[in-house]
């Protein structure tokens, strides 16, 4: 549910306003209403500094040496390296200067390939010959291109030969005329071993950049703790700057939202600062911020709503209903005992800390929770590791009558279908159900009955409809009336719809407007059921995949043997992929029929903004 929430607004001079923002920060309940984007040239840079610091955060932690060749001299470097008073800059100035280095490297080891075959020279002499009247030519010829009698031509030179290539020079004085068969290549720089030098020299920058950076990495809790303190201080710096000023700037106006339940507190507080404040209970016209109050099981969904948006102050948290769909669908989604109980497992792994998965952390809970309700299904449905459970009862006892209706073909006016298809799409149109009523009584209490006849109308022309139609199959009912039961629908629900939908307006403009909403009501609906066909097919997709590893697994076994090594590896990578692609897809489905399915028939609009009271620690 919302929690309640109560309006403060603040009356007090300029120079109070820091002094009294801290003590809000000090007491954490007060959401301050403040900007969300810089408002000024120092907003700006303090959301810069806030932004690279925890870019550098980031950074660091990624950095890891104990597995290159260097590490040793790496690790050396980094006891005698001393970091700057300014560790953020100096740390992304060692980041920058490491990443030219690399790339410095890089070229310079491409030099060192492109002049090792022309051996090592001095540069210096070879230039002296030029002084003296000689030019010295450079080539490159593949083997089947040379030809020995250059030599005889030519005062040649062979450098080196290497695969098919051959390096070679030719010297000849400048006055005299020259022609060559091939075209000359680009003499070299220098000599090999001056660009070899040059790699080393990049080397050994790089291992100290390194060591430099593994001795800020050491300095993490630091520069996090920096990090939070210019947190802290922007959040201030924001709640500061929204303040209105008034009586000649002097006074400052200050607006707060805080739960009700922490009014009384906050009173003594405010009293006991000597504060001038009104307050107030906080309405839907105020836009207050959302806090979320729920049990612990309700709780665990709560990352679900936000997600999509938190609700508005006068709509309903949808958080209760979602939880238990979500569970309900996720289950059935991955439809396997077995794979429930890996995921209690795994759950209960990650709440206890014996498994660290840090995009996981806090969900342990919720991890081992949807694993019970799929092996609480999966066991319903039948399957375990992708193995028929049917297969293990004996016959002729209820247990095994139960899982061959739940596996049968049920006989339909569109002929037979699978027994878990009809409980899809059955579940499906109570949830669509659900959400009608959902949305009737909460746009009624938000905006009145007059304007919502014609929500009413649809309510209890689909609801009620399919009530009739379940009473009179099961015969509950007798037949006079059934036809009693449907005109009296029928007609309450075609006035709501089609001529009081909105009251006081032409009466043809509501006919026309009645129309259009049966079009799309007719459509949308038909498609939104359906929809939930995908909690038949994902759940049969997955139990397919699983047996055909178990089948698989037994081709591979044969007779035994050494076989038996296979058949488990198999059995284990088969339904470790399954079980990750089926939970995908067991998250994301689920989420849909949510948001869309559910969240579009309920009429929830999730434009809420997130509690956020001002506190010395502030969440990112």
């Amino acid at each position: 549910m919302v929690d309640k929430m109560m309006k403060y607004s603040f009356i007090l001079l300029n120079e109070e306003t820091d002094g009294f923002l801290k003590k809000l920060q000090e007491l954490g309940v007060v959401d301050v209403t403040r900007s969300a984007k810089p408002i000024d040239d120092r907003s700006s840079q303090m959301l810069d500094d806030v932004a690279l610091s925890k870019k550098l955060i980031a950074r660091l932690e990624g950095i890891e040496y104990s597995k290159e060749a260097d590490k040793d001299a790496i690790m050396k470097a980094s006891q005698s390296a001393v970091p700057q008073q300014d560790i953020v800059n100096a740390a992304l100035s060692a980041l920058t200067e490491l990443s030219d280095l690399e790339t410095a490297r890089t070229t310079a080891e491409k030099e060192v390939k492109a002049r090792k075959p022309w051996g090592e020279f001095d540069k210096a002499r070879i230039d002296e010959l030029k002084t003296l009247g000689y030019t010295v030519r450079y080539y490159i010829a593949n083997r089947k291109q040379f030809s020995e009698e250059w030599a005889e031509h030519y005062p040649l030179q062979v450098i080196s030969e290497q695969g098919n290539s051959i390096w070679f020079v030719t010297i000849c004085p400048k006055d005299t005329d020259y022609s060559f068969p091939i075209e000359e290549t680009v003499a070299p720089e220098g000599s090999w071993k001056d660009a070899q030098t040059e790699v080393d020299d990049i080397n050994a920058r790089i291992i100290e950049t390194k060591g430099l950076l593994l001795r800020y990495k050491e300095l993490i809790p630091d520069i996090k703790e920096a990090y939070q303190h210019k947190l802290t201080d922007l959040d201030l710096y924001l709640a500061r700057s929204s303040s209105a000023s008034a009586a000649e700037n002097k006074l400052a106006i200050l607006e707060g939202f805080a739960p009700a339940e922490n009014d009384s507190e906050l009173c003594r507080a405010f009293d006991d600062m000597g504060v001038l404040y009104i307050r107030e209970e906080a309405m839907e016209e105020d836009n207050p911020p959302i806090k979320l109050k729920n049990n612990r099981f309700v709780k665990m969904f709560e990352s679900l709503t936000g997600m999509y948006g938190m609700p508005d102050y006068g709509e309903y948290d949808p958080t209760p209903v979602v939880s238990i769909f979500f569970l309900l669908f996720f289950a059935m989604c991955l439809g396997d005992a077995g794979y429930g109980l890996v995921l209690i497992l795994v759950g209960l792994a990650i709440r206890k800390g014996w498994l660290k998965i840090s995009m996981f952390d806090g969900l342990g809970s919720l991890i081992a929770t949807l694993g019970a309700a799929t092996a609480v299904v999966g066991g319903a449905l039948g399957t375990f590791f992708g193995m028929s459970i049917i297969n293990l009862i004996p016959e002729g006892s209820a247990l095994k009558s139960y899982y061959e209706f739940v596996g049968s073909d049920i006989p339909t006016p569109m002929g037979e279908l699978p027994f878990q298809m009809l409980l899809a799409l059955g579940i499906g149109i109570f949830h669509i159900c659900l959400a009608m009523v959902i949305k009737a009584v909460g746009y009624t209490r938000r905006f009145g009955f007059k304007e919502n006849i014609s929500t009413w109308g649809w309510l209890i022309l689909i609801v009620g409809g399919l009530i009739i139609a379940l009473l009179g199959v099961g015969k509950l009912i007798s037949a006079e009336a059934i036809k009693w039961a449907v005109i009296v629908i029928g007609a309450v629900s075609a006035l709501a719809i089609y001529i009081f939908n909105t009251p006081g307006r032409n009466p043809l403009i509501n006919v026309g407007a009645g129309l259009w909403d049966t079009y799309n009501m007719a459509t949308g609906i038909l498609g939104d059921v359906l929809s939930y066909i995908r909690l038949f097919a994902l759940g049969l997709a997955g139990g397919m995949l699983g047996a055909a590893f178990n089948d698989l697994g037994l081709m591979v076994l044969g007779d035994g043997g050494f076989n038996w090594v296979f058949f488990v590896l198999i059995l284990i990578i088969g339904h470790v992929l399954n079980l990750l692609m089926s939970c995908l897809g067991a998250f994301v489905h689920p989420l849909r029929l949510n948001f869309v399915e559910y969240f579009k028939n309920s009429g929830y609009e999730g434009k809420g903004k997130l509690y956020k009271p001002l506190r010395t620690e502030v969440d990112e």
